[in-house]
């Protein structure tokens, strides 16, 4: 992180000061005595007989940085913390887990959840109070973080029996979302229609997206409105087109550097939260990759490939795995790095790209500009008296000078953590990209990462979470295995060679092994090796990035297409029917597993590659079937001569053809002739 170093500040150390999240660190100076997650914290609870104030936020969380200088950094309060609870921090990134488990708690409480959330327990991890960010005074009707103190501390001496009470049925509620069983209904095409049709009726027609504000940009559900237009169902195109448009048009872009803000804070996609996910800006950089496949709009490649480069040049470890993401302040202030003045940005680009960038004298967001392009670039450059083309070649033309500028300023700090179900999300986009595009670069980045996740983030071959500064971190959950079985199949595709078939399927096998109910269907959070916590959670919703029973969902009925493994496919078909029942009337919530559902209900091809690597030949075939978004399509390519091709199912058997590279497009492994030219191929992917 670059915030001000611990070294600088005057107080001691606490414990978190040996752990290696750059969140926990921005608190290892607080007065609070805090501990990480682990068995010392809760003994400690244990043998002292005290609650547990468990705090969990992440670093680039603006009220987390909010509430720790208000209460955190405040020596009173903390003294009552010290006096009264073992304090717990815990970062919602490295532990999923036991974020999920107590955000539900939290929401079963109040309602409601977020960041930074607060969270009283028992000392056997039992929840009975929570909520999310309490202010240091009463104010807009949150009681102060001190009141809150109080009042807990009083009920445990004075109402214990009630707490635990209320503790044992809190942990009981929340352990029952695991215990759903699989839907025996069918997982039929209505389930699409009435999910798409769920979708159309909340869409804004104005400014795109869902609903008004917050708008978040959800990248899976609009892939899903993306393969609702393969299906041509109404007013998909429309939708999607709209919402790009609206989206990269928005302050919610950032015009200058690239990439993705996390969401904005109107209806209008204008002014921002600041913070930058590595998941968004991979996601949100596939999502546009295919549009530009599906509608040919040529902004939507160009904003794909600045969101790649921005991730690239920002968010990119040297030795290849990507960081998780960027602060939304600087200088204690949120935003100061991407706002400006109309005086400074009309001094650096000129008045006329001030006014493209919507900005105005008095600020379009608290006295500063935030850029966006919400008027055509003609109706600005009529009201200047200029040709548009001149107008957008002078916006063009000043980029380069502003971000220049730009960078001057103290920066955003960068949580430069790697974690492995966000890099599978980078490493997809990547490796897509860089065959679609013909950009060799994005994929030698896609191959670094998977190295660098693959071989840093393993222990005794079991694939782990987090790394940071060589330290890795707690087994890997069924997202972080699923995600990056899903990257190794798409490098497979794109490199065309079968390590990274071999890899995908180790990951599957563990994917099952660890984390799939036999009993129930579906998949747990935590597998079945991790620590025990007051439940074992199950992830249905897809939130920010895809749930874990999503993932598996998707990964597990390709690996049953390419290997012909049924037991497979029912494993990936009983996530979606733990849902079944809610995808079509919460379906922003499911947008990952409704692109699943769309893959189980298609009739998918299988294409069988047969030839060097290496070869032209085999590349164009290759390249044939990369030309189009087919999201619903599995490939595999290899040489007869290479020894992994004899274990992979798809490839066995299929000989060259007089010598010559050759594709087979099968359906359920009943394959067609074979074909040797690209145009043949072609023929054959859209019989």
């Amino acid at each position: 992180m670059s915030e001000a170093s611990p070294e600088a500040s005057p107080r001691p150390p606490n414990r978190l000061a040996g752990e290696t999240s750059p969140y926990l660190l921005q608190h290892a100076h607080n007065p609070v005595d805090w501990y990480p997650w682990g068995p010392e914290a809760l003994e400690r609870a244990r043998v002292q007989d005290r609650p547990i104030l468990l705090s969990v936020g992440y670093a680039a969380c603006h009220w987390c940085h909010v509430m720790e200088r208000e209460s955190f950094e405040d020596a009173t309060t903390a003294a009552l913390m010290n006096e009264h609870f073992v304090c717990i921090k815990v970062d919602r990134e490295e532990r999923p887990d036991v974020d999920a488990v107590y955000m539900d708690a939290v929401q079963a409480m109040t309602g409601s959840g977020g960041w930074p959330m607060t969270v009283f327990l028992t000392p056997e991890g039992e929840p009975f109070y929570g909520g999310t960010y309490f202010p240091n005074e009463d104010r807009h009707g949150m009681p102060a973080f001190r009141r809150v103190l109080a009042a807990v501390t009083d009920a445990w001496r004075e109402r214990r029996s009630e707490a635990v009470e209320q503790g044992r049925r809190l942990a009981r509620a929340i352990g029952r979302a695991a215990e759903v069983s699989a839907s025996d209904d069918p997982l039929s095409d209505d389930l699409i229609r009435d999910a798409f049709g769920a979708l159309r009726r909340g869409f804004d027609q104005a400014w795109g997206g869902m609903g008004g504000a917050p708008k978040f940009p959800q990248p899976m559900t609009w892939e899903f409105v993306l393969r609702c237009r393969l299906r041509g169902l109404p007013e998909s195109g429309e939708m999607l087109a709209r919402t790009l448009d609206r989206m990269s048009g928005g302050g919610v872009y950032d015009h200058l550097g690239g990439g993705f803000h996390r969401y904005s804070t109107d209806a209008r996609w204008h002014v921002p939260h600041f913070e930058k996910m590595l998941y968004d800006n991979a996601q949100l950089a596939s999502l546009f990759l295919h549009a530009w496949q599906v509608l040919g709009t040529e902004r939507y490649r160009r904003v794909a490939t600045e969101t790649l480069d921005y991730l690239l040049r920002e968010m990119r470890h040297p030795d290849g795995g990507f960081f998780s993401s960027q602060d939304a302040d600087s200088e204690g202030v949120e935003g100061r790095f991407f706002a400006w003045s109309f005086e400074e940005l009309a001094a650096v680009a000129g008045p006329e790209v001030a006014a493209y960038y919507g900005a105005t004298p008095e600020g379009n967001w608290e006295g500063t500009n935030v850029l966006w392009t919400p008027v055509p670039a003609a109706a600005v450059a009529g009201e200047l008296e200029l040709d548009p083309r001149e107008l957008l070649a002078r916006a063009e033309g000043a980029r380069a000078h502003l971000l220049e500028v730009r960078e001057r300023r103290v920066r955003p700090a960068t949580d430069d953590k790697v974690l492995a179900a966000w890099n599978g999300l980078a490493i997809q986009a990547f490796a897509e990209a860089g065959r679609v595009l013909g950009e060799p670069r994005y994929v030698e980045a896609a191959v670094a990462a998977a190295e660098f996740v693959l071989g840093r983030m393993r222990r005794d071959g079991r694939l782990l979470r987090s790394w940071r500064d060589g330290t890795a971190g707690a087994p890997g959950y069924a997202d972080d295995v699923a995600l990056m079985a899903r990257a190794c199949l798409t490098l497979a595709e794109t490199t065309l060679d079968l390590r990274w078939y071999e890899e995908a399927r180790s990951l599957g096998t563990d994917l099952v092994r660890l984390f799939h109910d036999a009993e129930r269907g579906g998949f747990f959070q935590t597998g079945s090796d991790a620590e025990a916590l007051v439940v074992r959670p199950k992830e249905l919703f897809d939130n920010a990035v895809p749930s874990g029973n999503s993932a598996a969902a998707d990964v597990l009925q390709r690996l049953a297409l390419l290997e012909g493994d049924a037991d497979l496919e029912r494993a990936g078909a009983s996530a979606l029917r733990l849902v079944r029942n809610a995808l079509a009337t919460a379906p922003s919530g499911f947008g990952h597993a409704l692109c699943a559902l769309d893959l189980y209900l298609s009739t998918p091809r299988e294409v069988a590659i047969v030839g060097d690597s290496g070869s032209s030949a085999t590349r164009a075939l290759a390249g044939r079937v990369w030309a189009g978004f087919r999201p619903n399509l599995v490939m595999l390519a290899g040489s007869p001569d290479d020894p992994l091709a004899a274990g992979a199912p798809l490839l066995r058997g299929r000989p060259l053809v007089e010598g010559e590279p050759a594709a087979y497009v099968c359906e359920r492994f009943a394959c067609r002739r074979p074909v040797t030219s690209p145009t043949d191929l072609e023929a054959e992917l859209t019989a």
